[in-house]
C-alpha cells in the first residue's frame, strides 16, 4: 500500500486532461499503454503501465481527511459501533505466514491514521516505524545480555506470583504472548529486512535517496520474508494553495520509488503474487482556487493497481474533461475497490465476521470489478 497522505490531486497524477480548462497547465506523457497518459513527472511510471491499471471513476462519500483516510483503508464509512479493520488486517488475518518472527501488518513513515486491525484485533494493527534509514525502535536492548536476562527472570517471578488464583484472567491479557513475541523479533534474523542499506547502491538510488524510497524498498525486502501487508506513507499532498508547484515536488518522490517497486518486483518473480495499491484519501477539484490550490474532492478521483491478482494495462471509469459533470462514467464505490482487492488476493471479500460484541459484518459489502480480476471475463 503505497498511501498518499493529504489526498493527491487526479489531473497531477493518474488523470491529466492537458490542453483543458481544468487542467489549469498540466501536462501529459505519453504511457507504454496506447492512448494513456499519465500527468507530466511520472515518466518512470509510464514505462511499467503494462502492469499497472487505473481507476478513474472512484467515489467516496468522505471529504475530510480523517473520515476519508478511515474509509479508504477499511472500506466502510466510520461507524461510532463498530472499528472495521484495514485491507492489510484483514490479509494478516486471513493469510496465513508459518514461520514470521516479526510483525506481519508494517506501517512505515506512518500518518495520523495508520491501519489497525479493528474488530480483529490489535495484534493485526500495523507495526509502525520510521525510516530505514535508521534503527527499527524499540527492537535492542541498551542492557549487557547477562544484566537484561536476569530482568527477564525477575519479571517471571512477578508474574507467576501475581497470576496465582487469577490465571485465566491474566492469560486473557496476553501480555506474555506479547512479550515473547517481542523477544523473539529482537532476535530474529528477519529484522534485517528493515535495513536496506545492504542493497546494492544503483538499486538505492532507482528508487530514489529519499524516505519514501528508502520504505518502498524495505517494503520488498519484508514481503520476501513473510510479512502479509506494508504500508509505505507519503505525506504532504493537501494542496489547498501552490498546488501544481507541491505535485511537482512530490511526484519526483513517488515516481521513481513506484516505478522501481514494480520492476524489482518482477525481476525477482514476485510481482505476480504480490499486489500494489497506491491511493490517498479523496481528490482534488477540478478548479483552481485563488491561491492557486485545489480543494477536497471525494467524487471521480483516480488510484492505481498493479501485479498480485490484478489484470494490469486497463482504465476504469472516466471523468468529464470539461469539469462539468461531478459523477464520472462507471463510478467504483470504495466498497468495490475493496472487493476487487480481496478478491485478488484470493480472499473471500464478502465472508461475514463476527465482532467482539456479537454484530455480524462483512469484509466488504462491494462487488469486485471483473474486468481488473485475474480469472474474469
Amino acid at each position: 500500500m503505497l498511501w498518499l497522505q493529504g489526498g493527491p490531486s487526479q489531473l497531477e497524477t493518474f488523470d491529466p486532461h492537458p490542453g483543458t480548462r481544468i487542467a489549469a497547465g498540466t501536462g501529459a506523457v505519453d504511457t507504454a499503454l496506447k492512448g494513456v497518459q499519465l500527468a507530466t513527472g511520472l515518466e518512470h511510471l509510464a514505462a511499467e503501465m503494462q502492469s499497472v491499471s487505473l481507476i478513474r471513476s472512484m467515489v467516496s462519500k468522505e471529504g475530510d481527511h480523517e473520515r476519508g483516510t478511515y474509509t479508504m483503508k477499511t472500506g466502510f464509512r466510520p461507524d461510532p459501533t463498530v472499528v472495521h479493520p484495514s485491507i492489510g488486517a484483514i490479509c494478516c488475518h486471513e493469510l496465513a505466514a508459518a514461520g514470521t518472527d516479526i510483525p506481519r501488518h508494517v506501517s512505515i513513515l506512518p500518518g495520523q491514521w495508520p491501519a489497525r486491525g479493528g474488530y480483529l484485533g490489535d495484534k493485526f494493527d500495523a507495526f509502525r516505524t520510521d525510516d530505514p534509514a535508521g534503527p527499527v525502535p524499540d527492537t535492542s536492548s541498551l542492557l549487557s545480555a547477562k544484566r537484561d536476562d536476569q530482568r527477564l527472570k525477575n519479571l517471571d517471578v512477578v508474574e507467576s506470583a501475581f497470576a496465582k488464583g487469577r490465571q485465566k484472567r491474566v492469560d486473557a491479557t496476553l501480555h506474555r504472548d506479547t512479550v515473547a513475541g517481542a523477544r523473539k523479533m529482537m532476535s530474529s534474523e528477519q529484522l534485517k529486512a528493515f535495513d536496506v542499506s545492504n542493497e546494492p547502491l544503483a538499486l538505492r538510488r532507482a528508487y530514489g535517496e529519499t524516505a519514501f524510497g528508502r520504505g518502498c524498498l524495505a517494503a520488498r525486502r519484508l514481503i520476501e520474508v513473510g510479512v502479509r501487508c506494508v504500508e509505505v506513507t507519503l505525506s504532504g499532498w493537501d494542496t489547498h494553495a501552490n498546488n501544481h508547484a507541491a505535485h511537482t515536488n512530490q511526484l519526483k518522490i513517488l515516481d521513481p520509488a513506484f516505478a522501481a517497486l514494480l520492476r524489482d518486483l518482477r525481476e525477482r518473480g514476485l510481482l505476480d503474487r504480490t499486489l500494489v495499491l497506491c491511493a490517498g484519501e479523496f481528490g482534488r477539484t477540478p478548479t483552481v482556487n485563488a491561491v492557486g490550490g485545489r480543494d477536497h474532492w471525494p467524487t471521480g478521483f483516480s488510484l492505481a493497481l498493479a501485479g498480485g491478482g490484478v489484470r494490469g494495462g486497463q482504465v476504469i471509469g472516466a471523468t468529464d474533461p470539461e469539469g462539468q459533470k461531478t459523477e464520472p462514467t462507471n463510478p467504483v464505490t470504495v466498497g468495490d475497490l475493496h472487493a476487487t482487492v480481496l478478491t485478488a488476493l484470493g480472499i473471500e471479500h464478502d465472508k461475514v465476521n463476527q465482532t467482539p460484541i456479537g454484530r455480524t459484518v462483512k469484509f466488504s459489502e462491494g462487488k469486485p470489478i471483473a474486468a481488473l480480476v485475474k480469472g474474469n471475463t
